[in-house]
C-alpha cells in the first residue's frame, strides 16, 4: 500500500473505507467525509462479491459503503453481473455453479440467465444455461437484447419470444441498450482492430467506434449520449495499465476519467443522475473476476480528469487534472447504481 495513495478517511457498516489521495491534491479526510455524506442516500449499488462462506453472492449497498446486505445468499451457486432494471424495481444477473471461475471476458455466456426484484426476492430462472447470452434490459424493462454469434438478439420477457434480429457486424461482448432505446454499445472488431468500443442504432443497424485500441466494459450515461468505458491507451510503457475514459457516441470528446500507473481501472458505471462515477481498481488485468474482485471506488465527474498516486508516466501525458477526493468501497465486481426505492427505503 502505497503512502502517496491512500488516506483513513472514515469508518463505515462494518470494515473501514479508505479515500484515495493523489499526490499533490487537496483531496484529504475531511474531503472524502465529506463526499460520503453527499452520497449517502443517493440510492443504492449492487455487486458480486465473495461471501464469508467463499461463494459469490449479490450484495447491495448505500453509496458510502453503509448498510450492506447480501440478498442472494445460496450456498449452492454462485451470482455475478447485476443490473438493475431501468425503473429499479428488477434484477438481472448470472447464476453459475459454485465453483465456477468468472470469465471477466466471457461472464456474458456462462451461466443461467435469471430475473429477480431489485432486493433478491422472487429470482425466477429465464432460459437453460448459456442461454440469453449477454442479456441485457431494454428501456421499459420488457425486453431483453442477447449478444450471439447469428445476431443480437432482442426478446420479450413475458412470451420469450423474439421480436427482431440485427447482424451483431463484428460485436462479441458487453453489449448494453442507451437508456432512450436508440442504441446499443459494446465491444467489437472493428476498422481492422478488435477491442473497439463501438456503438450500434439499436434499429437501423449503423456503426461507429468510439474508441479503438484495447478497450472493454462500455456502459452509457444517462443522456444516451456519451459512454464510460476502460482504456489502455498505447502511449505507455511495456503492457501498461487500464483507464477510465469517456467520450460522445460519435466517438468525439474522449478524455481520461481517472487513472493510476500500477492499477487497472473497470466496471465504469454512471450515477441515474450523470454526477459520480463508480468503478473498480485492481493492481492485475481483469478486474479480479476469478478471484475476489477488486475495490470500489466512487467520485464526482466534476473532479475529473483524475489521477492517483506518484503515477509520474501518467502525470506527464495529462500534466492538467482535478484529482478531487475519491471515496473507496469494498472489494466487488461490475457495481450498478439505482435512485430507486429498495426494501421500501428511499
Amino acid at each position: 500500500m502505497k503512502k502517496s495513495c491512500w488516506t483513513m478517511s472514515l469508518l463505515v457498516g462494518e470494515f473501514v473505507a479508505f479515500g484515495l489521495a493523489p499526490t499533490g491534491a487537496p483531496a484529504g479526510e475531511q474531503d472524502v467525509a465529506a463526499l460520503a455524506k453527499e452520497v449517502a442516500t443517493k440510492g443504492w449499488i449492487v455487486y458480486g462479491a465473495r461471501s464469508p462462506k467463499g461463494d459469490w453472492d449479490l450484495f447491495i449497498m448505500r453509496p458510502d459503503g453503509s448498510a450492506i446486505r447480501d440478498i442472494t445468499n445460496t450456498p449452492g451457486s454462485g451470482e455475478a453481473a447485476p443490473r438493475f432494471s431501468p425503473d429499479g424495481t428488477k434484477l438481472l444477473y448470472r447464476r453459475l455453479p459454485k465453483d465456477a471461475k468468472i470469465d471477466h471476458d466471457k461472464w456474458g455466456f456462462q451461466g443461467n440467465l435469471i430475473i429477480a426484484n431489485a432486493d433478491g426476492a422472487n429470482p425466477i430462472v429465464i432460459g437453460q444455461e448459456g442461454e440469453y447470452p449477454w442479456a441485457a434490459w431494454s428501456p421499459d424493462g420488457k425486453q431483453v437484447s442477447c449478444l450471439t454469434k447469428k445476431g443480437i438478439l432482442v426478446v420479450d420477457l413475458a412470451t420469450k419470444k423474439q421480436v427482431r434480429q440485427i447482424p451483431r457486424k463484428g460485436f462479441y461482448q458487453q453489449l448494453f441498450w442507451s437508456p432512450d432505446g436508440t442504441w446499443f454499445c459494446g465491444v467489437a472488431n472493428l476498422l481492422g482492430q478488435n477491442w473497439t468500443v463501438a456503438r450500434m442504432g439499436a434499429t437501423s443497424g449503423e456503426v461507429n467506434a468510439v474508441n479503438t485500441y484495447q478497450n472493454c466494459t462500455p456502459d452509457w450515461f444517462p443522456d444516451s449520449k456519451r459512454l464510460i468505458f476502460s482504456h489502455r491507451p498505447g502511449n505507455q510503457d511495456g503492457y501498461g495499465y487500464t483507464q477510465l475514459w469517456m467520450a460522445d457516441g460519435d466517438g468525439k470528446n474522449r478524455r481520461l476519467v481517472f487513472g493510476e500507473d500500477g492499477r487497472h481501472m473497470y466496471g465504469g458505471c454512471v450515477s441515474p443522475d450523470g454526477k459520480y462515477v463508480l468503478f473498480t481498481s485492481g493492481p492485475k488485468d481483469g478486474s479480479g473476476s476469478d478471484t475476489d474482485g477488486a475495490p470500489m471506488h466512487l467520485m464526482r465527474l466534476a473532479d475529473t480528469p483524475a489521477i492517483a498516486g506518484e503515477s509520474k508516466a501518467l502525470r506527464k501525458i495529462h500534466p492538467n487534472t482535478k484529482d478531487g477526493p475519491v471515496l473507496s468501497l469494498p472489494m466487488g465486481w461490475e457495481p450498478h447504481w439505482t435512485y430507486a426505492q429498495i426494501g421500501g427505503t428511499k
